[in-house]
């Protein structure tokens, strides 16, 4: 066993770190405060490498492993969730699903500017009526020949707005059920593409969240992914992974959340001397420690695992169930430590409660992940 991290490694740590001290958190307030999407800061961390970690330099990525990968997110997810969750999307979802299972003229047109930065990717799984059970796919892909012809609506889709590639998932033949799903890329700017209101959420607010809605919308054949029917396998690998990524930004928002935590403990004073040396206190952080430690093992774990190609779905699930439950305690304490003051946003800890939540939520949800583990240890 190697706990170790390469120097390489540590540099991408190191630099992912300086920039969300020097770059995100100057503005990180104001943004959650009027849903402003960080555009400024996307754009230079895609000059940095950070939106394409994982693809090959040949298609214009970084060539990173999961685990640089999940040392940057967490790093980011310390000061900003929002920005965090934008570069999970982009990299563990958009840019890995064309990577592993595009074919070459999906690589070179769509993958190449995305793993650069120059534009922004997003995943279209959820709709109002398949959420979880993402089985029941209401929106169609009716084949046409030399296209298919999409109609419905896609809730929840991270970089709704901002985003130029669209992953879609379809349904082409429905009495295949989950076998007849298609997995499609849909460019903004196609006749019938419309984006609704953006969602007004309680956290990672700087995330631009919409719905879309599909109206004969002519999709080319030669923008299907894999054969025909892989739409639900190809989403299913890709959340696997995407979990990694989830697990990460929860791993970071307690993290950051612990960080402020232990910084106000040991400057504020109460009794006639610092928080930091009341008993209680300091228990409430060696728990916080202790569970932020375990779940960075299992996000590191799952991330290596990934890295030497050996099956990881059970171990990202484990990761992402411990790690977002973890943020949800380890931020409501953080807010607990800061008394008053936790529950002002200045002091950063009340948003990461809330940006905390979604952890939970999105790309499967806890119970999900518990059906996931349960099946892997059961099998």
């Amino acid at each position: 066993m190697q706990f170790e991290f390469t120097e390489e490694q540590l540099m991408i740590k190191q630099a992912a770190r300086d920039f969300a001290q020097t770059e995100l958190k100057p503005g990180v307030i104001e943004r959650d405060e009027h849903q402003k999407f960080p555009a400024e800061q996307i754009k230079k961390l895609g000059k940095l490498g950070f939106l394409g970690m994982m693809v090959a330099p040949q298609y214009g990525g970084s060539g990173m492993d999961a685990i640089s990968y999940v040392l940057a997110i967490e790093e980011i997810s310390k000061v900003d969730a929002s920005t965090a969750v934008v570069l999970s999307v982009n990299n563990s979802l958009v840019c890995n699903g064309i990577e592993k299972f595009g074919n070459e003229f999906q690589k070179e047109k769509y993958l190449v500017p995305l793993a650069k930065g120059e534009k922004i990717g997003a995943f279209c799984l959820s709709e109002p009526e398949a959420g979880s059970d993402a089985t029941s796919q209401q929106t169609t892909a009716i084949d046409m020949g030399d296209y298919y012809l999409l109609n419905g609506t896609k809730n929840w889709i991270t970089n709704g707005s901002t985003a130029s590639t669209y992953l879609v998932m379809a349904q082409t033949n429905a009495a295949k059920r989950h076998n007849g799903i298609n997995a499609l890329i849909v460019e903004k700017g196609m006749e019938g593409f419309t984006i609704g209101p953006k969602e007004n959420k309680m956290g990672v607010r700087g995330s631009d969240t919409h719905s879309i809605m599909f109206n004969d919308v002519k999709v080319p054949k030669e923008n299907r992914i894999g054969d025909e029917g892989f739409g639900f396998k190809f989403a299913m690998k890709l959340l696997e992974g995407g979990r990694i990524g989830i697990a990460a930004q929860a791993l970071g928002i307690a993290s950051g959340a612990y960080e402020l935590a232990l910084q106000y403990s040991k400057q504020r004073k109460a009794f006639g001397k610092p928080l930091a040396d009341l008993q209680g206190i300091q228990f409430k952080l060696a728990d916080m420690a202790t569970e932020i430690e375990a779940a960075r093992l299992l996000c590191l774990r799952a991330a290596w695992l990934k890295d030497h190609n050996h099956p990881y779905a059970q171990a990202s699930s484990m990761a992402k169930l411990f790690a977002s439950d973890m943020a949800m305690r380890t931020t409501v304490e953080a807010v607990q430590i800061h008394g008053g003051y936790g529950f002002v946003k200045e002091y950063h800890v009340e948003r990461m409660m809330r940006d905390a939540k979604i952890t939970q939520i999105y790309e499967g949800t806890s119970e999900i992940q518990r059906i996931v583990i349960s099946r892997g240890i059961l099998k």
